[in-house]
């Protein structure tokens, strides 16, 4: 506990000078070397796909696209490699692709492609959840089947827990979210809210907010990064 709360002030430090001082586009510090752990970044949803949508309009593309960029930002300071599989909202689906159900698939696949071909790549992606009362909230990790997922998954649940007051536990990801299923190597899926609950929907349209959860995103990157090292073989 004592590390992980060293850590975290750390990061609370890189967050207020990155933020403040720099766009938030602007990678200010990369180490490029290729046996580096990458930690993929999946913005869920985007484009023609906008995911759940609140009650007061608010697409859960917007809101995972905000969190995921803040986090590649934090990555990059720390040194870690990183790879979005989107930066913006605009997706160039392919031209066979002529309707929402094949542009949806195509932008899939190409997700998918892009996990593959990322040698030793780690995939964190990032969703919003929603429920069909307005009951439910909190932030809940899952992971997928590949060795390694489980531990990454818990140790960013603790993460959450520690920074955002959620209790909830990490789970098995559901065989029918195809990414996860389709990711060749350690995969979380990160359901970081949920749009439904009404005190949920107003921290998650906040930028305060949205910085807390990528801090608590890199945090538990940082914290697992010598264990995923050590998946592919470094020790």
């Amino acid at each position: 506990m004592k590390f992980r709360l060293v850590t975290l002030a750390a990061a609370i430090m890189l967050i207020a000078w990155a933020f403040f001082c720099f766009p938030l586009s602007r990678r200010v510090f990369r180490t490029d070397r290729g046996d580096c752990v990458v930690m993929i970044i999946d913005a869920g949803h985007g484009g023609e796909d906008g995911g759940a949508v609140a009650a007061d309009g608010l697409k859960e593309s917007d809101v995972n696209l905000a969190i995921a960029l803040r986090t590649d930002q934090l990555l990059g300071l720390c040194g870690i490699p990183t790879r979005l599989t989107r930066d913006s909202d605009d997706i160039a689906y392919p031209d066979y692709a002529e309707t929402t159900r094949q542009r949806k698939r195509a932008d899939q696949e190409y997700r998918a492609a892009l996990i593959r071909g990322t040698d030793r790549g780690v995939l964190l992606s990032i969703h919003q959840n929603n429920y069909t009362s307005s009951g439910p909230r909190g932030a809940q990790v899952f992971y997928s089947s590949v060795s390694g997922s489980e531990a990454f998954a818990k140790e960013m649940q603790a993460n959450l827990a520690l920074l955002c007051g959620d209790h909830r536990k990490a789970a098995p990801v559901s065989e029918d979210i195809y990414l996860m299923r389709q990711a060749n190597c350690p995969a979380i899926l990160v359901e970081c809210g949920f749009l439904s609950n009404p005190e949920e929907l107003s921290l998650l349209r906040s930028d305060e907010y949205r910085t807390k959860l990528a801090l608590a995103l890199t945090a538990g990157c940082i914290h697992h990064y010598q264990e995923l090292e050590a998946h592919y073989g470094k020790g």
